[in-house]
C-alpha cells in the first residue's frame, strides 16, 4: 500500500488539475442550448427554493413546477457557472485530503493514511485485473482520479445548501433563489464531456503508444484470423465493413460516456427537487421533521453517485484495454 499511494500521489492531483481548465474552455464557449435560452429559462434549483423561514415552496401554492435548468447559471454574469465552482471545489479538497493522508506516511497506517492507502489499493488491483500490469503503470493515475472526482461531486451535490443558498428576490410567498450559488458539477453537460474529452485524447494516445500508427489502423480494419485463399481476399472486405462501423463506435464513445452521466445525475437533481416540491422545502431539511418520503431517494442518489462514478471508470477502462492490451506474446502493430 505505501509504495503505491506514495508513487502515484502526485499523478492523482495532476489528474484533478486537468479537469479544470478544460472545464473552463467548454464553459465559456456557447453551448447549443446556452445562447438565447439561458435568460428565458427559469434558474430555480433543487428547492425552487424559499427562505428558511417559510413553511411551503412557491410551487405548492401556484401549482406550477419548476425543474432544474437545462444550462448552469453564470454567476453575476461571469464566465463561472455554480457548477464549474463545485468542480474546483471537489478538485481543492480532494487535493487537501490527499496532501493530509500522506504528509507523514507510516509503514502501519491509520486514520486518513489507512483510508487512502485502501482506496489506492482497491482501484489499483480492479483496475490491474482489466488492463493488465504494463498499462496500469501508465494510465492508473487517470482511472483513478476520474472515480474520486466523479464520486465526491455526485455526493457533494447532495450536501445542504444545493440550490438553497444563491440570488433571487423575495416574492409574497417569501424570498425565491433564482441563481443558485451552488449546483452538481456532473448535473452540467460541460463537465461530463470535458471528461470524455480527455479521456478520449488521452486514449488515442495510449493506442498509438501501444500499437503504433501501422498497428492502429490494422487493429480497426485489418482482418482477424487465418484464413487463406479466395475466402481470407473476400474477408478482407468484410473486415473493412466491419472497421468502419468500428470507428463509428469509437467516435461516439465520448457522446455515450457524456450524456450518460450527465442524464442521471440531471435525473437525480430533478427528481430530489420534484421531492421538495411534494414535501414543501428542501427535501434534505425534512431529515429534520416527521416526513420520510425523502430518506428513500436520498439514499437512492447516494447509490446512483457511486454507481456512476464506477461505471465511467470501468467503461474508459474496458475502452482502454479493448485497443491497448494484447495476449501474451502478440507482437506488437500485429493481429
Amino acid at each position: 500500500m505505501f509504495i503505491i499511494s506514495m508513487g502515484y500521489l502526485k499523478k492523482l492531483m495532476i489528474g484533478c488539475w486537468l479537469l479544470l481548465p478544460l472545464t473552463m474552455l467548454l464553459a465559456a464557449a456557447p453551448t447549443a442550448h446556452r445562447e438565447g435560452t439561458a435568460a428565458s429559462v427559469p434558474t430555480h434549483s433543487r428547492s425552487t427554493a424559499v427562505h428558511a423561514t417559510d413553511k411551503a415552496a412557491p410551487d405548492s401554492h401556484t401549482g406550477e413546477h419548476h425543474g432544474l435548468p437545462l444550462v448552469a447559471p453564470r454567476l453575476q454574469d461571469s464566465f463561472i457557472s455554480n457548477s464549474m465552482l463545485v468542480t474546483w471545489v471537489v478538485a481543492l479538497l480532494v487535493i487537501f485530503f490527499a496532501q493530509r493522508a500522506t504528509r507523514q506516511m507510516k509503514a502501519i497506517p491509520d486514520g486518513a493514511q489507512n483510508f487512502w492507502e485502501w482506496m489506492v489499493e482497491s482501484l489499483h488491483d480492479l483496475l490491474e485485473s482489466i488492463i493488465g500490469p504494463k498499462m496500469i503503470q501508465k494510465s492508473f493515475w487517470f482511472f483513478a482520479t476520474i472515480f474520486i472526482f466523479i464520486l465526491s461531486c455526485n455526493w457533494l451535490g447532495l450536501l445542504p445548501g444545493f440550490g438553497t443558498i444563491g440570488w433571487g428576490h423575495a416574492t409574497e410567498h417569501g424570498f425565491q433563489v433564482t441563481t443558485p450559488l451552488l449546483r452538481g458539477g456532473n448535473a452540467d453537460l460541460n463537465m461530463t464531456l470535458a471528461m470524455a474529452l480527455l479521456f478520449f485524447a488521452l486514449w488515442l494516445v495510449w493506442s498509438i503508444q501501444e500499437n503504433g500508427m501501422v498497428g492502429f489502423i490494422l487493429h480497426i480494419f485489418g482482418p482477424k484470423g487465418d484464413m487463406k485463399g479466395v475466402l481470407g481476399f473476400l474477408m478482407i472486405f468484410v473486415f473493412l465493413f466491419v472497421g468502419v462501423l468500428e470507428l463509428v463506435s469509437i467516435m461516439f464513445r465520448p457522446v455515450s460516456l457524456t450524456f450518460r452521466l450527465f442524464g442521471n445525475i440531471y435525473g437525480g437533481e430533478n427528481m430530489l427537487e420534484a421531492m421538495s416540491n411534494l414535501i414543501g422545502g428542501p427535501a434534505w431539511a425534512q431529515f429534520l421533521g416527521s416526513s420520510l418520503i425523502p430518506i428513500p431517494f436520498y439514499f437512492l442518489e447516494v447509490l446512483v453517485g457511486f454507481v456512476q462514478a464506477l461505471v465511467f471508470m470501468l467503461l474508459t477502462a474496458v475502452f482502454t484495454m479493448l485497443m491497448c492490451t494484447h495476449e501474451e506474446g502478440h507482437e506488437k502493430g500485429s493481429h
